[in-house]
């Protein structure tokens, strides 16, 4: 009994740190002036187009494509490593 109420405190706490967390960039984010909001709004847009668009395009799944199962993959990306 006694090692479970660590486990509930130590989950208290962390919900506590993170809801800190949460309220200092929330906080941070409404008192910040027109041009941080648009930088800021930049920065997400480039984001989006870095991860999300480019991933489509030009990283799809090489993998998948060429072998059937996960042992031939790790095969393979041994011998690239491996080999000059």
């Amino acid at each position: 009994m006694h090692s479970n109420t660590y486990f509930v405190f130590k989950d208290i706490n962390m919900l506590l740190f993170l809801s800190k967390v949460w309220r200092f960039y929330i906080d941070s984010f409404l008192h910040i002036g027109k041009n941080g909001k648009k930088l800021l709004l930049i920065i997400i847009i480039k984001l989006v187009i870095l991860f999300g668009i480019l991933k489509v395009f030009f990283f799809q799944d090489f993998l998948d494509s060429k072998f059937n199962n996960d042992k031939q993959k790790s095969e393979y990306i041994i011998n690239k490593l491996t080999k000059p």
